[in-house]
């Protein structure tokens, strides 16, 4: 089951067909204590859309929560990361965060400073290194309960970030620095860890990027990273907690103005931004 945001109110995709929601608020929907017995429940006295569509109605599944974020959870973040700050003398903490009891979380965006899909993202004006960072997204609802799964791009300035690891807020945090979306993604039992993400990024309709991974090369545990996220710390009404990339293009790389990313994975669907 797939809900999605749109300007009429909560829309639940099931089974190919469209369910109006829209008695509902966005949040007040997806923070359900049981969000997947709910919708099981509440869809059989519904009616199916008809000739329903998404066109032009579509908003980023998100409204008052924040996202956050982890960080060096994929064997290949962390060589890359070590690689970006070797020269500032910072390798060091992402070789040891990685097998560190605890994880690195980090704030990444407000829903203002987030988009999605087909909405524009950003790269920083005073950086020359930017890249996408695809990432399985988990909502974790106001309980603290993971409730479903969405697609999420960590918008980074690599050399902004290797430079200092003290400015990681300011390499990752930005207007249009975070997208998300389509939508959420409620499951029965956790999402199969065999889940493939794939990035591809084009440049002028060509296809200059494209790598897949898979959520058994991450390290870190959801819960792991969940339990972390909200020790001492409430969410109202629920929050996102991008889960780290395991895909990163060569240092050679950097995102320009009229890129395309496709960031999919397999179940949820595709997140699609253009940098701006």
């Amino acid at each position: 089951m797939k809900i999605y945001n749109t300007t009429p109110g909560p829309y639940l995709e099931y089974k190919d067909n469209f369910y109006s929601y829209i008695e509902h608020s966005f949040d007040s929907l997806i923070n359900q204590p049981n969000l997947y017995q709910f919708l099981n429940q509440t869809i059989t006295t519904k009616t199916a859309e008809k000739d329903f569509s998404l066109d032009g109605i579509l908003l980023p599944p998100i409204v008052s929560q924040e996202v956050w974020a982890s960080g060096v959870t994929y064997l290949r973040s962390k060589n890359a990361r070590m690689e970006e700050s070797k020269d500032a003398g910072g390798g060091d903490f992402y070789d040891r965060v990685y097998v560190a009891e605890r994880p690195e979380i980090f704030f990444k965006a407000t829903a203002a400073r987030t988009v999605g899909h087909q909405q524009g993202v950003k790269i920083r004006r005073d950086s020359k290194w930017n890249v996408p960072e695809p990432e399985l997204t988990l909502f974790v609802n106001s309980t603290g309960k993971i409730a479903g799964y969405t697609i999420g791009n960590d918008m980074s300035s690599r050399d902004i970030e290797g430079e200092n690891p003290l400015y990681l807020p300011q390499a990752k945090s930005y207007d249009k620095s975070a997208a998300i979306g389509p939508c959420i993604l409620v499951l029965e039992h956790p999402i199969s860890k065999e889940t493939e993400i794939k990035l591809e990024i084009e440049r002028n309709e060509t296809n200059i990027f494209s790598q897949t991974t898979r959520l058994n090369q991450m390290k870190r545990e959801f819960d792991e990273l969940v339990r972390y996220l909200t020790f001492d710390c409430t969410f109202a009404n629920g929050c996102f907690l991008m889960t780290g990339t395991g895909i990163v293009p060569p240092d050679s790389f950097s995102l320009i103005q009229g890129d395309t990313i496709h960031i999919s994975i397999e179940g949820i669907g595709t997140l699609t931004n253009t940098v701006e």
